[in-house]
């Protein structure tokens, strides 16, 4: 046993092909592309708004028909949709800032342990992203203000398909800046296995003896 996990610490020192830097380069175009679209869409459909209302969430702010989303919120005790309740976008340019500079690091000098460790932040930084975007809206459909005309139970807005909101139906779905995102992850993933096993293969059992 003690033989195998020294083996794979000193795959992990293994440098990285060339393929591999190549297209760790190129994975950069897609995780640069995530500020050209919204991460995040979510429509509104109700009988008084027949074409429907719809708010874009950028990485760096919020489009769509906000003022028209926010008289809403108003009504029901809701908080008002600006940058100050989205703060939260102000750290997301920065991280992705981050990750476009370590891949190009690891891509120019790093070895299959950078390569490892890359994945495990740009994880860290998926989960918490999603993490702490259910926190915001658990905030927005249950900090209601007691004195709004109208009264609803406090609810939380769907993060992930459809939800019945009084008489709105609310669709949240994942738009192109996540997708650009996924892209980058799934190549990410598969450098990473195709450097792992590489790297495995070419440390001979003998040399960890």
């Amino acid at each position: 046993m003690r033989r195998t996990i020294d083996r794979f610490y000193r795959s992990l020192d293994a440098s990285l092909r060339f393929r591999s830097r190549f297209l760790l380069g190129m994975l950069v175009i897609p995780l640069a592309l995530v500020f050209t679209a919204p991460l995040w869409t979510i429509s509104m459909h109700a009988p008084q708004y027949p074409g429907g209302l719809e708010l874009k969430i950028f990485a760096h702010t919020v489009s769509g028909d906000v003022a028209e989303v926010n008289t809403l919120n108003h009504y029901i005790g809701m908080q008002t949709i600006d940058r100050a309740a989205l703060s939260d976008l102000d750290w997301i340019p920065f991280a992705v800032g981050i990750l476009i500079l370590l891949s190009l690091r690891v891509a120019a000098i790093g070895d299959v342990r950078s390569l490892v460790d890359l994945l495990v932040l740009f994880l860290y930084f998926s989960v918490f992203s999603m993490a702490r975007f259910a926190y915001r809206l658990y905030v927005f459909g249950h900090e209601l203000d007691p004195r709004a005309p109208f009264k609803v139970e406090p609810f939380t807005p769907a993060m992930l398909g459809t939800k019945d909101v009084a008489n709105f139906s609310i669709t949240s779905l994942p738009s192109g800046g996540t997708i650009w995102i996924g892209i980058f992850g799934l190549g990410l993933v598969a450098v990473v296995v195709w450097n792992l096993r590489t790297s495995w293969r070419s440390t001979p059992e003998a040399e960890v003896a």
